[in-house]
Formats: C-alpha cells, sequence, structure tokens
C-alpha cells in the first residue's frame, strides 16, 4: 500500500531525528506526491549529503529536490525559528512588552505579531524591538489595544499632560473625545511639538484611536 504524503513526511523527520549525523531542527520537509523537498541550514557539507542519504533509505520515497544550505558557525543565523526566538527572547527582556500577551510568527523573514495589549505604546514598543532582530525584512503588526473604560475625564488628563511637557504650549492645542477615540487640532511650533501631543494622547488609559489634526506652524 502506498503511503500518503503526510505518512512519508513523518517517515522523513522520524528518520531525519535518528540519524546521528545531522541536526535535524534546522530542515524542513515537504512532500509532494511522494517527492521530498529537504530546506533549511545545516552547518557541514558532510551532513548535508547525510541528511539526503537519510530521507533517500525511507520506504516510498520517489525522488528528492534537495535545497539545504550549508551556513558556517560564523555566519548570522537568520533561519525563521531563529528569529522568532530572538524576538521572543528580547520581549523577555523589555518591561515595556507584555510578552505573554503576544504570539510571534516568522516566516521567511515577515514577523508577524498578535496579541492584546493594554496600551498603544506597548504595542508600537513591540513593533520596534522586532524590527531591531537582524535577519527580520519586516514586521506585520497585528496586535490590538485592549478595550479599556474611559475614563469621564479623559479630556482633562491629556490636557494635564501637555501642560506637563516643557517644550508644549497647551494652550494652543484642543482635544476633543468620542468613546475611546481623540481628536487633536490646533497649532504647535515644531514637529516635535506635534509628536509629543500625539504621544500624551495615546499614554491615557481607554484611548484605541487618535486623530491628529495639529498643525505645524513654522
Amino acid at each position: 500500500m502506498r503511503k500518503t504524503d503526510s505518512q512519508l513526511q513523518h517517515d522523513v523527520i522520524a528518520e531525519l531525528e535518528w540519524e546521528p549525523r545531522v541536526d535535524h531542527a534546522d530542515i524542513g520537509v515537504a512532500v509532494n506526491d511522494g517527492v521530498v523537498t529537504l530546506s533549511g541550514y545545516v552547518k557541514t557539507y558532510p551532513e548535508k549529503f547525510a541528511a539526503e542519504e537519510a530521507a533517500r533509505r525511507v520506504a516510498g520515497v520517489r525522488a528528492i529536490a534537495e535545497e539545504i544550505k550549508v551556513r558556517l558557525a560564523s555566519e548570522p543565523k537568520t533561519a525563521d525559528h531563529e528569529i522568532a526566538k530572538r524576538v521572543v527572547d528580547l520581549f523577555a527582556w523589555n518591561v515595556s512588552i507584555p510578552d505573554k500577551r503576544l504570539s510571534v510568527k516568522v516566516e521567511r523573514g515577515w514577523v508577524t505579531l498578535s496579541g492584546t495589549v493594554d496600551k498603544h505604546y506597548q504595542s508600537e514598543e513591540a513593533r520596534r524591538a522586532a524590527g531591531r532582530v537582524s535577519g527580520v525584512l519586516g514586521v506585520v503588526n497585528l496586535i490590538t489595544v485592549k478595550q479599556l473604560p474611559v475614563p469621564a475625564d479623559i479630556k482633562d488628563r491629556i490636557m494635564a499632560a501637555f501642560k506637563r511637557q516643557a517644550n508644549l504650549d497647551a494652550t494652543t492645542v484642543s482635544v476633543a473625545t468620542e468613546g475611546g477615540k481623540v481628536k487633536l487640532s490646533g497649532k504647535v511650533r515644531a514637529w516635535s511639538e506635534r509628536g509629543l501631543a500625539e504621544q500624551a494622547a495615546w499614554a491615557a488609559p481607554g484611548v484605541t484611536a487618535v486623530q491628529d489634526d495639529i498643525v505645524v506652524a513654522f
């Protein structure tokens, strides 16, 4: 009886795990109509050949497409699972990121973040942290900000935060709120002041969106 592709994939993976000359952690196995595709990385050429031999030993393998690359120990580690581990480790060390509530997926160097946080800045910090990892080609941020009860005095809180900023003239900025959405308007003297106003609005509890219509008047 001919093996199914899923059975064949399972057997090839098991044989790679059994082969002592092969570190199977970085090797991927795909099967299509009995044709086995080996991909990923190994540390030496003998290991690459050993992986191919192991796959050929499995009954039911009709052909092998061998796409394994040899990567020396001195070369940067850019396999997807290695990138994912570094991102997760970086999150664990960053007190601003609630790492237990976030999920990380890496596919061909692209990192996708998902989960829920309480504050917008936590989502942004996770995005920036993931983008700093070597080998990352891009970050898709699907993290959502948790819907929290919006304080009745949210406008006053934002205005108070504006007034605490030494470089921001709070009298020139207006704040309007609707649910968790904040709309900023008015004029400031520099782009840095506009950024400070937006950061202060995002930092308020319960804010889920900020519409920044502030004009920079040089």
